[in-house]
């Protein structure tokens, strides 16, 4: 049996709701088949649209009716867990029961501990919600202040902050479910960034990477894998060239060397690889995964996929 933090990619998730309630039961079935083996399973998943969405449902429709407030992003991504995590544990407690597995499946609303003075703070990076076109884009940053850029040619999207996380507040309670057996969805969208101020534990308008939150609560829990789920079956260098090469491990010091190189896009594969480095490096015998949804489990039972090692 392995102790397993498994991180959802977006592609797992889909763009809107009805899009997700049909993903998400595919999604169920990877993660019970891992179940089914008898491992002890905590999952975390991305939440970049979802967020974007509810936040641009907000203030659309303050710009229609003043009564109806704009919604602040730390609540915005407090409401992307809840309807995630609602959609992942209908589907994932239908699986069990399809399967005969006595097993209860709770979502926990997540606070993730922030550094107030991350440099992310001062170059956000990280883009959310839907795409506009260029006089738009220039009219939300005259209006709201908002940093706007052109996203893979497709429109413009708004950037916000991307720190990283320090500590996971629910981590105790977390590890007392996962420990008695029971599955647990936790740091949904990379968790709600918070600082501490005093006593205090204040929201801010931030998107932290899920990877990096899925990393941190995975050696909080104590965690022997990290299992990161992407659109690809394997971590590849030159990717999408003729010389392009699948890699089936990683040591720690190769995924360095890449990254250095370069062969990694910062939006998508590099925080992968990045968190799958720290995670293995935190403890002697950790490893990581990172393969497709659909591959989960023959990435677990005969090393299909891409391992990290140290």
């Amino acid at each position: 049996m392995r102790k397993i933090m498994l991180a959802l990619g977006g592609n797992a998730l889909g763009k809107n709701p009805s899009e997700q309630i049909e993903l998400v039961k595919e999604t169920a079935k990877a993660i019970v088949d891992l179940v089914e083996e008898g491992h002890e399973i905590v999952v975390a998943h991305g939440n970049g649209p979802q967020v974007g969405m509810i936040n641009l449902a907000f203030e659309a429709a303050s710009s229609i009716d003043s009564k109806i407030p704009e919604m602040p992003f730390p609540e915005c991504g407090a409401m992307s867990q809840g309807y995630i995590g609602y959609h992942l544990q209908n589907a994932i407690s239908y699986e069990l029961r399809e399967r005969n597995i006595k097993k209860s499946v709770v979502s926990l609303v997540s606070q993730v501990i922030v550094d107030e003075n991350d440099p992310a703070f001062q170059n956000p990076t990280k883009p959310v919600g839907g795409f506009y076109t260029e006089e738009e884009a220039k009219k939300l940053e005259s209006e709201k202040g908002y940093i706007m850029t052109e996203d893979s040619a497709r429109g413009y999207r708004r950037l916000v902050p991307s720190p990283r996380p320090i500590d996971i507040v629910e981590k105790d309670i977390i590890a007392d479910l996962a420990e008695k057996g029971h599955i647990v969805i936790a740091v949904g969208g990379g968790g709600i960034p918070t600082v501490r101020r005093g006593s205090r534990l204040i929201g801010v308008a931030a998107v932290i990477d899920k990877d990096f939150a899925s990393e941190k609560l995975a050696e909080l829990l104590d965690c022997d894998t990290l299992f990161i789920l992407t659109a690809v079956k394997k971590v590849s260098i030159n990717f999408a060239r003729p010389e392009q090469v699948d890699l089936d491990k990683m040591r720690v010091s190769e995924a360095k060397k890449y990254i250095k190189e370069g062969h990694f896009a910062s939006g998508s594969m590099l925080p992968k690889v990045e968190a799958a480095v720290k995670f293995v490096e935190s403890k002697e015998g950790r490893r990581a995964i990172i393969t497709s949804l659909e591959n989960a489990k023959q990435a677990i039972e005969k090393g299909e996929g891409t391992t990290i090692v140290k």
